[in-house]
């Protein structure tokens, strides 16, 4: 009885954290766009931390209640699943191609956002000091990521891209629907907000129960159950919008999902108190994400697109990820 409910919790609370990931995002774009903000800027700023909301909510409290290991592996196990399972799912439903601007600017941030995360933590101490350079990491990007977004054409295809997708509601997630007044899209945002703490709690308690009784550590609980759990929202829109013909998003997506789960969720844990590992993340999982995202790197070389046989490539180096991590 106690495994079933446990199981109960994991399910609402990733459906809460979902729905709450949802609200917060539309009720935020909507309020961006009563104040005029381009389509574009929603999609480079609000959709992006709207879509790593759960991964800082989740990685947030567990590092508040002294459970580091779940906070560090929920980090990188999602950083894993987006690359990986994520991109390699939606490469083999409708292979993206790739814009080759990505590839020039933000891949190479990527790729040093994977080597950020062995260097910060190889001590087996993530300082408040280290926490705050990768706060200012994400801040920066988004700034520099927004100033180059305002210099492209108004034809430009990215911008085009964008327009479509907010149109059909892939990238805002789920459905389309009318814009909202300022005062209700306020109240979505708070509702949103309020959803993710709830489903925070849910989920984490659901998850650590079945930990304990199926005797699984904490840090195989961040990597798998709590990180998929949190990419699952992501996973879900990569794969509507690759349905709606829109599976180039889902590279921007990855990429930028996966520089902010390193920047600003890595970031704000150290930022709130320095984190002692107890036990050092195992070298495997740290070389496991640097290789994988090198995987990636690869698979986007170039104005291209992804192949199926690429994606299928990079869903198994996720299954090897995790079978690797469990047994060393």
């Amino acid at each position: 009885m106690g495994l079933a409910l446990n199981i109960g919790f994991l399910i609402v609370g990733i459906a809460v954290l979902y729905w709450g990931a949802e609200w917060l995002i539309r009720g935020s774009a909507a309020v961006a766009r009563a104040f005029g903000v381009k389509p574009l800027v929603i999609g480079l700023t609000i959709v992006a931390y709207g879509n790593s909301a759960p991964e800082l909510a989740v990685a947030t409290k567990t590092a508040l209640t002294g459970h580091q290991p779940i906070a560090l592996g929920t980090v990188i196990g999602s950083c894993a699943a987006n690359i990986s399972l994520i991109l390699g799912l939606t490469a083999l439903i409708a292979p993206p191609t790739v814009d080759g601007r990505i590839i020039r600017r933000e891949v190479p941030i990527l790729l040093g956002s994977a080597i950020a995360v062995p260097l910060v933590l190889w001590n087996g101490i993530l300082s408040r000091l280290e926490g705050a350079v990768l706060v200012g990491c994400a801040v920066l990007f988004t700034i520099v990521t927004l100033t180059v977004s305002a210099r492209l054409d108004p034809d430009d295809e990215l911008i085009e891209e964008t327009k479509r997708a907010d149109e059909s509601g892939a990238l805002i997630g789920g459905r389309a629907r009318p814009r909202s007044s300022f005062g209700i899209a306020a109240v979505m945002s708070a509702f949103g907000l309020l959803l993710l703490v709830v489903g925070t709690d849910m989920f984490v308690r659901g998850g650590r129960g079945i930990a304990s009784q199926i005797g699984m550590s904490e840090r195989m609980l961040g990597l798998t159950v709590i990180s998929i759990g949190c990419a699952l929202p992501e996973l879900m829109g990569s794969l509507v919008a690759a349905s709606r013909g829109h599976a180039a998003l889902a590279v921007g997506s990855v990429i930028g999902s996966n520089l902010l789960n390193v920047f600003l969720v890595l970031g704000v844990i150290g930022s709130l108190g320095e984190i002692s590992l107890g036990e050092r993340m195992h070298v495997v999982e740290l070389i496991g994400l640097v290789a994988i995202t090198l995987l990636g790197v690869l698979a986007l070389r170039g104005s291209r697109q992804i192949t199926r046989m690429e994606g299928g490539v990079l869903v198994g180096a996720y299954v090897g990820f995790v079978v690797a991590s469990s047994l060393f």
